[in-house]
């Protein structure tokens, strides 16, 4: 089975971007550590996206390791939307907003 295309909402691409300058600002290795684990995440949830747990109903998360973020996806027919790359610590559930 072919993986489905992955997009990501323009909010959430805004904070993948601001966590890794965030990182970036602190330490290139950690940031650059992110990034690895950022683009292994969106690999493994185009493989098998409804392997990860549900979140909120209609969404599922999947938790970076050593990094304290989830992607929040949702899987539609023809593509999966990252809809949040969410902080653990911060506002949970705000991202709701962005279904489609």
């Amino acid at each position: 089975m072919a993986n489905k295309p992955v997009r990501f909402h323009p909010e959430a691409e805004q904070e993948y971007l601001a966590a890794l300058s965030w990182y970036r600002d602190r330490s290139l290795i950690a940031a650059t550590n992110l990034e690895n684990a950022g683009s292994k995440a969106l690999e493994t949830i185009a493989k098998a996206p409804q392997r990860w747990p549900k979140y909120f109903e209609k969404f599922r998360k999947y938790s970076l390791h050593r990094f304290p973020f989830g992607i929040i996806y949702q899987e539609s027919a023809s593509e999966t939307i990252i809809l949040a790359i969410a902080h653990g610590r911060r506002r949970p559930g705000y991202r709701r907003k962005r279904t489609q």
